[in-house]
Order: structure tokens, then sequence, then C-alpha cells
């Protein structure tokens, strides 16, 4: 059976280029990072440094989001990237359901993602664009920018119609956590958060918790923010009790503490650890391969796994010995 080439991605920190340098050598297609700065350090920087230190792995945005960084900025974040690592760079884009909910606000409107993003492109063929009432083009001197056009990738981080729509038009693939974007889409990849247990380990023993804790949370995160029913999940109506007894000031804060890589003190003490089998890719090597090959059959062609806890490498080795490496390597 096929499998989908293997990517992965990083809450951005400060060792963050060194495991894009280890994941390259692990055979791993891409590495995206995160673009989300009340909880992580700056993607850019860290792309800038990975693509020092590697020679082929794909390097992207995953994912930026537009509210955060002006137009110009980001055209100048890919020309960097572009300079140091030709034709390597994608741009991974979404409307801040992390990045700006963390802060208190809410997401973009998809129309304004795809008004950056075309807006971006033709920044990055060498032409003038009207932004924010005034033309504005790329105007580095000679020997400061890469040759252009700067060709890249577009993926659109998008669950709803709205956004997967917005996506086929705009974008040249979709990135999905939580759905199937259904068939057609050339480039679908897929988010996985959770770890391979070693031989005979329990799902809830604590390094399977601090390693795929987050990737539980994560899902009542998401059904509290997008006004789900939280009774669905276990201890979910307790849970949301708490957040909802938060003052509006301090309830983003709180929900997002420790969000996509460690379990925060309330979701510790609300969260029951067996649903880490039930809500995230965690399980025997044998039960994510089979998993892997589902995924192929919906149409999935990248996996994009996503490492937590204390041992970053030891989830990436784990995760990258699931596959051959020539599936791996893309």
């Amino acid at each position: 059976m096929p499998v989908p080439t293997m990517s992965c991605a990083f809450y951005t920190g400060a060792h963050t280029p060194d495991h894009i340098a280890l994941a390259e050598e692990l055979g791993y297609t891409r590495a995206w990072v995160y673009d989300s700065p009340a909880l992580c350090l700056d993607p850019w920087a860290a792309l800038a440094r990975a693509a020092d230190r590697t020679t082929r792995i794909g390097l992207a945005t995953g994912v930026a989001v537009p509210r955060l960084r002006h137009l110009m900025a980001t055209a100048s974040a890919i020309a960097t990237v572009e300079s140091i690592a030709p034709g390597r760079f994608t741009l991974g884009v979404g409307t801040g359901f992390t990045g700006l909910r963390a802060l208190g606000h809410k997401p973009m409107k998809w129309a304004e993602v795809a008004e950056y993003v075309t807006a971006l492109k033709a920044l990055l063929r060498g032409e003038a664009v009207q932004w924010e009432g005034r033309s504005m083009r790329l105007m580095h001197a000679s020997g400061y920018l890469p040759p252009l056009p700067v060709e890249f990738y577009v993926y659109l981080a998008a669950e709803g119609p709205k956004g997967l729509a917005v996506a086929r038009e705009h974008a040249d693939g979709v990135l999905t956590v939580n759905s199937d974007p259904g068939p057609g889409w050339a480039n679908s990849a897929r988010w996985a958060l959770g770890t391979v247990l070693d031989e005979g380990e329990s799902v809830t023993s604590d390094r399977v918790w601090r390693a795929a804790g987050h990737a539980a949370a994560v899902i009542y995160h998401l059904y509290y923010e997008a006004g789900y029913d939280l009774s669905a999940l276990p201890n979910g109506a307790e849970w949301a009790a708490v957040i909802d007894a938060m003052t509006p000031d301090e309830r983003h804060v709180l929900l997002h503490k420790g969000h996509l890589m460690e379990v925060s003190e309330h979701d510790d003490r609300m969260i029951p650890r067996e649903t880490v089998e039930a809500l995230t890719f965690t399980g025997t090597a044998d039960t994510l391969r089979a998993r892997l090959e589902q995924m192929a059959s919906s149409g999935v062609t990248e996996v994009v796994y996503q490492p937590a806890g204390p041992d970053i490498p030891r989830e990436l080795e784990a995760f990258a010995r699931l596959v051959p490496a020539s599936v791996t390597a893309g």
C-alpha cells in the first residue's frame, strides 16, 4: 500500500534549526515551523538558520498569519530564505486560528488571506502592488535580492468550505488538522500529533503524556473555540466550565498555555490521559503504519508530524522508522 511523504513541523524554538538538520538526516521531505508569537520564537529566523544547516529539506511556514506581519516584511523574509536555500521554500498561510486567538483576537477573514497571498506573489514576481492605498514594490539594491521571480508553493490551512474554496483558487495545496478536505487535491498535507509507543509501553505512561498529551488537549481547545459540544469529550463539560469562569482578559491566556507543545496545569488536571489513544496520532508502529495507509487512500499526499515533549530527536527518529527511507525522502 502507498503511504504519503513524511514531513515534520516544529513549535518554533532556539533548537528548531538543529532539529530541522536532524530531520534532513532522517529523510524528512519538508520542515514546517509555527508562526504564533505569543507561543513560539520567530519562524523566519528559524528558517534562515535552518537553511544554513541543511542542503535538501524543504523549508516552510506552518503557518504564517498575514495580520501578524506586513506584506512587504513577509516578501523580504521569503526572499531572504530563497537567497540562502534556493527553491526550497513553501509558504503555509492561514487565518490565525491559533496565532491571533492566543492574543485574544478573532481569526482573519478568508478574503483578506486571499488578497494578501495574491499581492505577495506579485511582489516576488517583481511587480508593483497597491497596498494600504499606496504603490509598493521590492526595491533592494543590486546584489541584495535573489533573482526575480521568486517561485514558491503556497499551502492554505483550511478546514471548512470557505477556506477550502479559497485554497482551491489561490493555493497549490491544502493543510488540514482535523478534517478530510475531500478528493481532487494534488497536494494535501495532514498534520499528525502524537507519539510512537515503545514495545509494551502504556498509552497512559508519563513519557507518552509528556510527548502526546498536548495533542489531546488541543482537541479540547479546538472544540471550545469553534463552539462545538464539549460534552462529547471525556470530562469536557467540566473542563469547559473552568474556562468559562475566567474573565475575557485571562481566558485566552489560560486556554493557550502550553498549546501545541506541553500540557498546562489546567489540562493536566482536567483531561484524562486515556484520551491520548483516541484523539491523537499515538500507537504502536504497526498501528500507525496502518493509519498512514488509510490517509494515503483518502487522498493525503503528505503527513506532517509534529514532535513534542522533552526529547524531540527521539520522536523524530521513531516516526521516521514508520516508513521506508525512500518514502520519507519523497
